[in-house]
């Protein structure tokens, strides 16, 4: 069952815009509305732009499955659409969410929880989810 969101308004007009790549994709960063932290980057195919903006809820293409999945599908951990933006050329999208718990399937609210600090690699947030949990295998 789709959790219940609110349509994009105007979103036939904002997808005929859209300029997919030579694979029918389009990269989508996804930031947290409130904070404007980004979350994650992603694919979209038409089917997926077409359905996050028509249910309100971040729809991705996985290219490593090669299917249309609802981002948070297996976790719970949805994205309601707050505000869409597209780039000058129409060939990248902004999605602005309100996260469900965390964005990242590591655990953590942003996929960029990582970054150098004096030369080394470091994790610069604490983990709000633990994946072993969620992600059980049956």
């Amino acid at each position: 069952m789709t959790p219940r969101a609110t349509p994009v308004r105007g979103y036939k007009e904002l997808a005929r815009l859209l300029r997919f790549n030579d694979q029918g994709l389009i990269p989508a960063v996804i930031q947290e509305h409130k904070s404007k932290r980004v979350l994650t980057l992603c694919y979209l195919n038409r089917d997926a732009v077409e359905r996050s903006l028509a249910e309100g809820l971040v729809y991705v293409f996985r290219r490593s499955l090669n299917r249309l999945m609802l981002k948070g599908e297996t976790s719970g951990h949805i994205q309601r659409i707050r505000r869409v933006e597209l780039d000058c050329d129409g060939k990248s999208l902004l999605f602005q969410v309100s996260q469900h718990v965390a964005g990242c399937h590591a655990g953590y609210l942003s996929c960029y929880y990582r970054g150098l600090k004096s030369g080394k690699l470091t994790v610069g947030e604490r983990r709000v989810f633990d994946p072993k949990t969620v992600y059980r295998k049956p």
